[in-house]
């Protein structure tokens, strides 16, 4: 049974075009009613303070935050929406103040091997974008849920597999959890496993089940540069339980 089908509920956070890049500009004439959306990853600093760096170098500083109560941790992707208060203060590209900020699901590439086949499943799901950035591969996804437990997901990766490009597989486990609403997850992925000494770059394939089959995207990621490949926009509309 083909059982996704659209996306029904669209309350959430429209992301605009502005989204991964943010498209800051050397207009300093910024507003408090303006904002941006971006996805940064956050750097932990001392006394629980963090600052924020863009897929495409720039850094953020908080300056002013409505998430007093934000505890900021290493290797963390997040949803940020913040509005700009000034420009290249102090070593920072702009001082900002945080108006909402989420956690994205962060994982390492995880080691697939022949007794842990069947831990990471094989659900299908429908992928919405797909795109290296920041170090990361990062995944917007469609998928069933139910709300019994949280789905398990993941990118793993055969490790005694030797060929040029690397080959590896979005994985999904449903746990048995009955289809009964189209959800999205955003997930990251920590790409460093990746880098090899001498090269500069590294060529690879993650296969996936989709809803429409078994699909496959190529993908390059350069460890040298913050070359990234934005979406024109994304809609993150309701979101599911994922690990």
């Amino acid at each position: 049974m083909k059982a996704f089908k659209v996306f029904v509920i669209l309350t959430g956070l429209i992301l605009t075009p502005l989204v991964f890049n943010s498209c800051l500009s050397d207009d300093d004439d910024y507003s408090l009613g303006n904002y941006w959306i971006s996805i940064a990853t956050v750097e932990p600093l001392t006394d629980n303070n963090y600052s924020l760096i863009l897929d495409d170098g720039t850094k953020l500083w908080p300056a002013a935050t409505n998430y007093p109560g934000y505890s900021p941790k290493d290797d963390q992707r997040a949803l940020v929406n913040y509005t700009i208060l000034s420009d290249s203060v102090q070593g920072y590209d702009h001082y900002i103040k945080v108006n909402s900020i989420q956690n994205i699901l962060t994982k390492p590439i995880a080691s697939l091997t022949s007794t842990n086949d069947a831990d990471f499943g094989n659900n299908p799901v429908k992928i919405i974008n797909m795109w290296v950035g920041g170090g990361y591969l990062n995944v917007q996804f469609g998928f069933n849920y139910g709300g019994a437990k949280p789905h398990f997901i993941n990118l793993v990766r055969d490790t005694t597999q030797t060929s040029d490009p690397k080959i590896l597989e979005f994985r999904h486990n449903a746990y048995d959890d009955q289809a009964m609403v189209a959800k999205e997850g955003l997930v990251a992925f920590n790409l460093s496993s990746l880098i090899e000494a001498g090269k500069d770059s590294v060529e690879f394939t993650v296969k996936v089940k989709t809803f429409d089959g078994d699909k496959t995207y190529d993908l390059n990621y350069n460890w040298t540069k913050n070359d990234i490949v934005n979406p024109k926009s994304i809609s993150v509309n309701s979101f599911g339980d994922i690990k």
